[in-house]
C-alpha cells in the first residue's frame, strides 16, 4: 500500500519533522509540502492525495477555515501547537489531531488508523466491484424482483408486457420491450425482432434467420439479419 500525503505548514522547521517521519514508513510517500493553505487548495483541485497533515495557524486563510472549504477530503491529520482546536477539527471530519512537538510514536500511531482505514475502505470497494450487475423489476403492484444480468437469455415481447427467461425463472413486468432494451448493456444484449431482445453470450446455434437459446429456437426479424449476425458472428460475411 503506497499512500501519498502532503504537509501544509507555514514552520520550515515543523515540516522537517514530518518530512522525517515520513520517510521512516514505508507505506508513505511525500509528494510535496505547503507553506500556505491556498496553494495547497490549487493543488488540490488537480491532484489526488490520501493524507494531508495540516497546521492550524498559518497566514492567509487558516487550517480550519481551509478543512471547511473541501468537499472531498483526503485523511487529514491536523498538526498544531494549540490544543482548544481538537473539537472542532473533529467536526470537521479530521482523523487525527496532533499537538506540537509531535514525537515519533504518535506520529506512528495516527498512521496504523489510517492504514486500518485505507484497508477496509479498499476491501469494501473490492466487494462492490465483484458483486454482479443486476436490476430490479416490478413483477407487481409491490414487489421488487432482483435479476442479475448475466443470467437473462431471452425478453420476449407480450405487448404492452415483457417476459424476462432466465435459467430458473420467467419474469413478466408492465413494460414495452423497446424501454427495457434501451436499459440493458448493448455490448452484452441485441435486438433481434420485434419481440425479442436476447443476451449475445447466450446463443449455442445460428441456423439460418434463427438462434438457439437455452434449447428454444427463436427467429431473427429481416431487418435485424445483417447486424445480428454481425454481432453474434464477429466473421460473418453478410455476401
Amino acid at each position: 500500500m503506497n499512500l501519498k500525503a502532503i504537509v501544509v505548514d507555514d514552520e520550515p522547521l515543523a515540516i522537517n519533522v514530518l518530512k522525517n517521519y515520513i520517510l521512516q514508513v514505508k507505506e508513505l510517500e511525500l509528494v510535496t509540502t505547503f507553506s500556505n493553505a491556498m496553494d495547497a487548495s490549487s493543488y488540490l483541485r488537480d491532484n489526488e492525495i490520501d493524507i494531508m497533515f495540516l497546521d492550524i495557524n498559518m497566514p492567509y486563510l487558516d487550517g480550519l477555515e481551509f478543512l471547511s472549504t473541501l468537499h472531498k477530503k483526503p485523511f487529514v491529520i491536523m498538526t498544531t501547537a494549540h490544543e482548544e482546536h481538537a473539537l472542532k477539527s473533529f467536526e470537521l471530519e479530521a482523523i487525527d489531531y496532533l499537538v506540537k512537538p509531535i514525537s515519533l510514536p504518535r506520529f506512528l500511531k495516527s498512521i496504523d488508523r489510517i492504514i486500518g482505514l485505507k484497508q477496509v475502505a479498499c476491501a469494501t470497494n473490492s466487494t462492490r466491484k465483484k458483486e454482479k450487475p443486476s436490476i430490479f423489476v416490478k413483477v407487481d403492484k409491490k414487489k421488487l424482483q432482483k435479476v442479475y444480468l448475466d443470467e437473462i437469455m431471452v425478453v420476449e415481447s407480450l405487448k404492452d408486457y415483457i417476459r424476462i427467461i432466465t435459467p430458473t425463472a420467467k419474469f413478466i413486468i408492465h413494460r414495452t420491450l423497446s424501454s427495457f432494451t434501451d436499459e440493458l448493456p448493448s455490448d452484452l444484449f441485441l435486438r433481434i425482432h420485434r419481440s425479442y431482445t436476447i443476451a449475445i453470450d447466450k446463443v449455442s446455434v445460428v441456423e439460418g434467420n434463427s438462434v438457439e437459446i437455452g434449447g428454444m429456437r427463436y427467429t431473427i426479424g429481416r431487418s435485424y439479419l445483417t447486424n445480428a449476425k454481425s454481432r453474434i458472428l464477429p466473421n460473418f460475411n453478410a455476401e
